[in-house]
């Protein structure tokens, strides 16, 4: 990793859901080992609100969150990037560490719909950090 702690962007197309979802929780495992951004290649306006009573049932509240537009800068400092769903608007830079998790898109999705999904990014967010914390 290039740095003291290895940074981690999550991209997907809007930023108002996977990306999100996934941010919060590894920041939230994490404990600030890691440095995590979440952005989209076309961000939307606002959240998924599904997604944001979903996290707030495992206690985590992203209301305050925003999508937010990928810059170079955030895909220059990533050590890794996970893309969800992003397919050829995510860029590749050479050098970086490309995760891609085939995670369904909650967009339009119930809140019952969209906690499996959480679950999953979960999951794997899970085995994404004790890689990192082992590799470093």
């Amino acid at each position: 990793m290039s740095q003291d702690r290895p940074e981690v962007l999550f991209l997907c197309v809007h930023n108002a859901g996977r990306s999100q979802m996934a941010a919060a929780l590894l920041s939230r495992k994490a404990k600030g080992r890691v440095v995590v951004h979440s952005a989209g290649s076309a961000p939307g306006e606002v959240l998924n609100p599904a997604v944001v009573i979903a996290m707030a049932e495992v206690g985590i509240d992203i209301s305050a969150e925003r999508p937010k537009k990928l810059t170079d800068a955030m895909a220059n400092d990533a050590d890794v990037v996970v893309t969800m769903g992003c397919g050829d608007s995510c860029p590749v830079l050479p050098g970086k560490r490309y995760v891609d998790w085939d995670v369904r898109d909650p967009a339009g999705k119930s809140v019952e719909d969209v906690r499996p999904i959480r679950d999953e990014i979960n999951s794997r967010i899970e085995a994404l950090l004790t890689e990192l914390l082992l590799s470093d």
